[in-house]
């Protein structure tokens, strides 16, 4: 075992600060990595202030990590010393499941182990996050990361990237395809840059019309205001497919009519309390009103690898260890463009 560096929150209503955690000793399966880079999660302040409740404290948030192995176990044949990797929101299930034989780990049916907060598959042992030194994890769970992006823009593909990728994917998004993306942030950005690489016609929805140069920007082919009724109005049955990126209470039935025949609305925001819709709000045009999560490990992979490929990386703001408290109340203001990312060399020194 061994003792690193990290930060985190010991109560709900404490900021975080440094904190001594205790990494297991790396088994044969085992890679041991230094994190370079952990991204900031909306999840990681909803969990250190335990608005969903369950936290496990003391909590070290952080599974937007890419770092550099620095020693694998026996029997690990995937990854070597030096390799570039990545490790994102689990870092184990039970493997022998119906959703873990289908590559669906993120659904396991016995508990996947989540990268923090959570237990590892004795159900004993607590995980913790990347905002730390190092993290020890098994090979299965630990993604390969192509040398040719800025690894601190590739961080939160870990999470905010492949949140949104795999509804795209799921819904066999292709060329010509109408997509709507409702919200631009962390989430918001990364659905825009995927659904346009992957062929689609791309609109941002937002109540912001400032935000209509970066919507631009980022790879959107058209900019939508929603507090607009006339144009909510001309915008009826538009898409095939729109991704809901809200954490904040809205009305779903608004964007379920933008939804052309047999179209789908696919939530990947949590707002704090229940939405209610209408039957009719679906019946009329047989729409579908879905969730979705992140993906598998396979999927997660596919992601990086397509993102390689099209030389997509968030865009981020690089911030010190130390000032990760105000830049989670900047994340809540908004305050951000669109993720943060911590230089883990700076809780080194």
């Amino acid at each position: 075992m061994s003792t690193v560096k990290s930060y985190a929150a010991k109560h709900a209503d404490q900021p975080l600060g440094p904190f001594e955690l205790i990494r297991r000793t790396p088994g044969p399966k085992d890679v041991e990595i230094e994190i370079l880079y952990c991204g900031v999660c909306h999840s990681d302040i909803h969990m250190a202030r335990n608005e969903w409740g369950g936290t496990i404290f003391p909590i070290v948030p952080g599974h937007e990590i890419v770092g550099k192995v620095i020693s694998v176990g026996a029997e690990v044949s995937k990854h070597k010393v030096g390799d570039t990797v990545g490790v994102g929101c689990m870092v184990d299930s039970c493997g022998t499941c119906g959703s873990c034989a289908e590559d669906l780990e993120q659904f396991c049916e016995n508990g996947m182990s989540g990268t923090y907060s959570s237990y590892l598959q004795d159900k004993k042992t607590i995980t913790y996050g990347g905002y730390s030194t190092h993290i020890v994890v098994t090979e299965k769970f630990v993604l390969s990361v192509s040398d040719k992006l800025p690894i601190e823009g590739v961080a939160p593909l870990l999470c905010a990237g492949i949140t949104t990728y795999s509804p795209l994917r799921h819904w066999n998004v292709k060329k010509g395809d109408k997509v709507a993306v409702v919200g631009l942030g962390g989430l918001g950005h990364m659905a825009v840059k995927l659904a346009a690489a992957m062929g689609a016609e791309v609109t941002m929805l937002s109540r912001s019309p400032e935000k209509a140069k970066d919507a631009d920007s980022l790879g959107a082919h058209h900019f939508e205001l929603t507090t607009d009724p006339e144009n909510m109005k001309r915008l009826k049955g538009s898409y095939n497919l729109i991704i809901d990126t809200v954490s904040a209470s809205h009305d779903y039935a608004t964007y379920l009519n933008l939804l052309k025949t047999n179209g789908v609305m696919v939530l990947v925001g949590v707002p704090p309390t229940p939405e209610q819709i209408h039957a009719t709000s679906l019946i009329f045009g047989r729409k579908s009103l879905a969730g979705s999560l992140i993906g598998g490990i396979k999927e997660t992979q596919e992601m990086l690898d397509f993102c390689a490929e099209h030389n997509i990386v968030s865009d981020v703001e690089v911030i010190a260890m130390d000032e990760i408290n105000e830049a989670y109340e900047r994340t809540i203001a908004g305050d951000v463009r669109y993720r943060f990312v911590i230089d883990m060399a700076s809780l080194k020194k």
